[in-house]
């Protein structure tokens, strides 16, 4: 068989030199774009409208209460004490100028408070200031007791879990606002002669109560991932050939928990917040500086009259607390590879 000439005419501008591969068939190596579980929970927290809402949210109420001073210094209100006759009515006790019966007062854009004639603004700032101080304190030690007692309970097992597990059991069943309202008293008998010592110790025993009694589900979830991370394949290499038991738990087991770790302070935190309030509206809180529970303790007996007064520190706490919640939903679901949101 033979071929003619013609047929083996080939058109020059098809062929492809030997080496060279088809566009699409073989991709350079480091175009192969690989993410981590976390950049990849970041790439969905930042398509997350919600989420995105709700962080923005949360970094206002950050930025009023790391830059308290500068904003009322700014907005020209201050928490110093004044003359209470000089703002209000002594005989109704409620503002001269403002709400609620008088127009709108620039240099009070939240109003006076009755009775004592401070400012609201300046109040609801250093308020905001106090709860997130005292919350965010309560989260970070609380979490840093309940991770290592949940790394060492799972790793270790046996007694030293069934230790750490009863005791934590015991925290369980012991009524948090119980134990708020028995210690409150007891400070107060032993420092309450020093005013600025008192002051100060209520401040931090609440931030002891919260989180003695803040720890243990932390705790809990911990010991749980570890149980099933310590059984792994890395885990067990690195014990065969000898690395010492605190790097396994520090370099090998515990940057598996940072996913649960974030998820957790991200719920735990508003309920410290709410908690802070709670237990300052009942009078076994934060002393000697301005805090919204208090603000919300004070506010009751001027409800009929005065409802701003109330509302201004209920609405900052609902929406700080309803966006950290909302926040730590969507870092809970952008974290657990089974959601897809």
């Amino acid at each position: 068989m033979t071929l003619d000439r013609g047929d083996m005419l080939v058109d020059q501008s098809s062929v492809r030199p030997h080496d060279e591969a088809p566009p699409d068939a073989v991709r350079p190596r480091g175009a192969i774009a690989s993410r981590s579980p976390t950049r990849i929970a970041f790439r969905r927290l930042s398509r997350d409208p919600v989420a995105l809402i709700c962080f923005v949210i949360v970094v206002f109420f950050v930025l009023v209460a790391v830059g308290a001073p500068l904003w009322c210094d700014l907005l020209g209100v201050s928490t110093d004490t004044v003359r209470a006759s000089t703002r209000i009515d002594l005989v109704t006790g409620l503002p001269l100028t403002g709400p609620p019966n008088h127009g709108f007062d620039s240099a009070h854009p939240f109003g006076i408070s009755p009775a004592t004639g401070n400012d609201n603004l300046a109040v609801w700032i250093y308020g905001a200031r106090t709860s997130l101080f005292l919350a965010f304190v309560a989260t970070v030690v609380s979490t840093f007791i309940g991770v290592a007692l949940g790394l060492i309970a799972g790793y270790a097992g046996g007694v030293v879990d069934a230790v750490i597990g009863f005791f934590t059991d015991i925290f369980l069943t012991f009524p948090f606002l119980l134990a708020a309202l028995a210690i409150s008293p007891i400070i107060a008998d032993r420092f309450g002669t020093n005013v600025d010592l008192y002051n100060k110790l209520t401040f931090w025993t609440l931030v002891g109560i919260l989180v003695i009694f803040g720890w243990m589900g932390m705790t809990r979830l911990i010991r749980g991932e570890v149980l099933s991370l310590r059984e792994r394949e890395f885990v067990k290499a690195a014990r065969v050939i000898g690395v010492p038991t605190h790097k396994i738990l520090t370099r090998e087991i515990l940057p598996n928990l940072i996913a649960p770790i974030v998820v957790s302070i991200s719920l735990g935190l508003p309920a410290f917040v709410a908690a802070e309030a709670g237990l300052s509206y009942l009078g076994i809180g934060v002393v000697g500086q301005e805090s919204w529970g208090q603000t919300i303790d004070g506010a009751t007996n001027y409800w009929e009259t005065y409802p701003l007064y109330l509302w201004e520190p209920v609405i900052g706490i609902t929406v700080l607390v309803v966006a950290l919640n909302l926040l730590g939903d969507a870092i809970r679901d952008a974290f657990d590879p089974k959601t897809r949101r």
